[in-house]
């Protein structure tokens, strides 16, 4: 599993217009390339009387997975320039289909390798990206007279508090990068003279906007 990596924020779409041609970049999270699949297949039947319905995905930890379509478009002017787009922002699992309503217009072969490449840069921007965190739930068990020491502590770390359960002792429930588990073990080791108990809990990926 990769410690870090950055995908889109969500399932969306986004239109722009060009000489007249109407192109919608339709971008989801796929982790799976039946997914992917049915994702396209979707949004083809959706636009079923669109002139084209061009597409592209990246699926897998080191790219295994890459697919482009440029469904009827001159060879390489679609599906290639929508990819590139994905592979240079550095996302991963992630589908894009762009729609294009034909206006009348030709854009030759230029014209539209920039019209298919805008859409999807425009759509990402639109939607967002969030650059996901392998995090990793650890259980911090303390007697009750260090609770208001070390969740004071916690929530002024770059530690992300999850919960607290209060039974026979204090349980806190606190997300640490996978990168950081040693130095958080330490950390709560001095925090508390050694009087902590810390256990790994499950592996989770936690999310945040990408600039």
């Amino acid at each position: 599993m990769l410690s870090t990596y950055r995908t889109v924020k969500k399932e969306g779409n986004h239109e722009i217009v060009i000489q007249k041609s109407r192109f919608i970049a339709h971008i989801k999270r796929t982790e799976t390339e039946e997914e992917a699949l049915r994702f396209i297949e979707a949004i083809k039947k959706a636009h079923c009387n669109a002139t084209h319905n061009c597409s592209a995905y990246l699926i897998g930890e080191n790219d295994l997975i890459q697919k482009a379509n440029d469904d009827g478009e001159p060879s390489g002017t679609a599906g290639v320039p929508m990819l590139e787009v994905l592979k240079k922002r550095e996302l991963k699992d992630t589908t894009v289909v762009v729609t294009r309503y034909f206006g009348g217009i030709k854009l030759g072969a230029g014209g539209l390798i920039r019209a298919y490449g805008g859409a999807v840069t425009e759509g990402l921007q639109a939607i967002g990206l969030v650059t996901r965190t392998l995090t990793q739930v650890m259980h911090a068990t303390i007697d009750y007279t260090w609770l208001g020491k070390v969740e004071n502590e916690i929530r002024q770390s770059s530690f992300l508090l999850k919960d607290i359960h209060y039974l026979d002792q204090v349980e806190m429930e606190v997300y640490v990068p996978s990168t950081e588990l040693e130095r958080f073990n330490a950390w709560v080791t001095e925090l508390t003279n050694g009087q902590a108990t810390v256990k790994e809990g499950a592996l989770t990926y936690l999310e945040e906007d990408a600039l």
